[in-house]
């Protein structure tokens, strides 16, 4: 199969796109359009000519993208105008460009963006916020000048210039007046409606026991017969989840099945995973998505289905309900804030058990959202200055990190913190991350993706409901959990929820091909003079020594940046 696609249009930047079975093109004399993904338009599939088509009727892009639906990108070439380039409001279908000698460049990856011959300079700045975030935010990437669609983002690209992006997909989160019990029948026929554009023959789903994949699951299985569903377990404490997936197999009379990961078979797929993404990636959970994906395929299944997406819908992370209690004190009055400061910050009462937690509650409270949610972010524990050598932060803007949350958190049409939160989560925990992870991992097995989750009905829904429906006081999910009531099974509504989380930590102390790799790397991590020896010594030590489950985080995604380094030099070498 050809590399790329050249589309050309008078008095436009030529435009070389990653070939793929995805990409679908028409074209007319003065007009051309690429789309790459599924998309529907008024619910129903639509093909690049009918975009076309409707192109010419309406005119104007940013109109017809708010009928528009699915995961895609979608390139409009016109005759005389900048092309313009847009993705599906939650940049479920990822989407990377470039400007170089007035070419624009685009593809569904950064490696097939290389093969088209994009130069990939690596970019100090991104590294940064890899490991700030364990991934890297869009619009940034690992390489300067190459950057990633932030979700519903348009682009408008002459032969010379990027315009700076236009969010199209915002929502006012308003408010429904319907009654509750109409909000959750309606909840209902949406998760019904998102599955089942979804289903593909030979499906399957993912099946951790908790909310999400159990809707996804008990869904499938009213439009398949018989539903497979497929699980991950360890023989790790606190983190098998078998039981709960079983319950919800059971529950719904899925075709369920459990592979337990070993972490010698961790071991021995640990290089493969780190260096198949396109860009450092240290989601450590990555390991559990591909065995599952690979266990699935190996089954038979051609596509999954996948749960992602409800926690960030209808507010299931902790973290949403722990923020309200410190929101609690910042909207309080001014003179009662300046009065509490006085008393148990100011004084020596800050010091003095039981006290000592009033203080930390108001330094806390006193961290503006979203920054607030990064209290327990390895730089902003740490410090730049003690991670990194002096030499790598001369030159990096180590507020950059700080500037993407505060944007994205304001673009939110909505004063509700719990709203914020989400419309935050859509990008920097979905599409920035867990959407990379699982789409990447399943790619890598072989095998098709979808998220019922993300579908636009629902996400649209889910901005009518009330945030203080959705977390009232501290109970998380409450809304969903009551839209589920007799459709999900009980131990499933009041389980906690978890996940596909990978016992790294624990592992890396208990198996020693593990800890030999782990140690390997990060020796040859120290040569890179990216940060500090005495950083790497620490977090063996206090991993060996007191807190596993945390520092064999830290040790992952420094491990894991040295493998996709090390791959990315051979590489390079390779094509020298």
């Amino acid at each position: 199969m050809d590399t790329h696609v050249v589309i050309a249009v008078n008095d436009c930047p030529e435009i070389r796109i990653a070939a793929h079975p995805k990409l679908d093109i028409a074209k007319s004399d003065a007009c051309a359009v690429a789309l790459f993904g599924r998309a529907r338009w008024q619910q129903q599939p639509v093909t690049a000519q009918k975009l076309l088509q409707l192109l010419n009727e309406k005119s104007d892009l940013s109109v017809l993208y708010q009928q528009l639906a699915g995961d895609f990108y979608l390139v409009v070439i016109e005759s005389g105008k900048p092309v313009l380039l847009v993705n599906d409001i939650m940049g479920v279908q990822s989407c990377y460009y470039a400007l170089q000698q007035q070419v624009l460049y685009i593809g569904h990856g950064l490696k097939p963006l290389k093969q088209l011959g994009v130069t990939c300079a690596l970019n100090k700045q991104a590294i940064y916020h890899y490991v700030y975030f364990h991934c890297i935010p869009a619009p940034d990437t690992i390489y300067q000048q190459v950057y990633k669609l932030e979700p519903a983002n348009l682009i408008a690209v002459t032969a010379t210039n990027i315009t700076p992006a236009t969010l199209l997909y915002s929502p006012d989160f308003k408010t429904s007046t319907a009654t509750a019990n109409k909000l959750q029948q309606e909840c209902l026929s949406e998760l019904a409606q998102a599955v089942q554009y979804n289903v593909a023959p030979d499906c399957g789903a993912f099946l951790s026991g908790g909310l999400d994949s159990s809707t996804v699951a008990g869904m499938l299985a009213r439009h398949q017969q018989p539903a497979y569903t497929y699980s991950i377990g360890f023989k790790a404490k606190g983190y098998d989840e078998t039981e709960y997936a079983l319950i919800t197999a059971k529950h719904f009379n899925t075709r369920h099945q459990v592979h337990y990961l070993t972490p010698e078979q961790a071991a021995e797929a640990f290089v493969k995973v780190a260096q198949y993404f396109d860009e450092p990636f240290g989601n450590s959970s990555a390991m559990a998505a591909y065995f599952c994906a690979r266990f699935a395929k190996e089954d038979g299944r051609d596509v999954l289905l996948a749960g992602d997406g409800g926690d960030e819908l209808f507010a299931g992370n902790s973290r949403y309900a722990k923020q309200k209690v410190f929101e609690v004190f910042a909207n309080s009055p001014e003179f009662l804030q300046s009065l509490a400061r006085a008393v148990f910050v100011k004084t020596p009462l800050a010091k003095v058990p039981g006290f000592k937690k009033v203080a930390s509650y108001i330094r806390q409270a006193d961290e503006k959202l979203p920054m607030r949610l990064q209290n327990y972010n390895f730089i902003n524990q740490f410090g730049s200055t003690a991670i990194f050598t002096e030499s790598f932060l001369a030159g990096i803007d180590t507020a950059r990190p700080e500037q993407l949350l505060k944007q994205r958190y304001e673009q939110c049409q909505s004063d509700d913190p719990v709203d914020k939160m989400l419309f935050l989560d859509w990008k920097f925990t979905l599409a920035d991350n867990d959407l990379v992870k699982v789409s990447k991992m399943c790619e890598l097995a072989g095998i098709e993706v979808r998220y019922p989750l993300l579908d636009k009905s629902l996400v649209d829904f889910s901005c009518k409901v009330p945030a203080s429906a959705k977390l009232p006081g501290q109970k998380l999910r409450d809304f969903y959990k009551k839209t589920c009531q007799g459709f999900l099974a009980d131990e499933t509504l009041s389980k906690e929820k978890h996940g596909f989380g990978l016992p790294f930590g624990v592992w890396l102390t208990d198996n020693a091909e593990l800890k030999a790799l782990a140690l390997k790397a990060l020796n040859a991590f120290r040569q890179r003079n990216i940060v500090k020896a005495s950083l790497i010594d620490a977090a063996i030590e206090a991993h060996t020594n007191s807190h596993a489950s945390y520092y064999g985080e830290l040790i992952w995604i420094l491990v894991v940046l040295e493998l996709w380094l090390q791959a990315e030099e051979h590489e390079n070498t390779a094509d020298a």
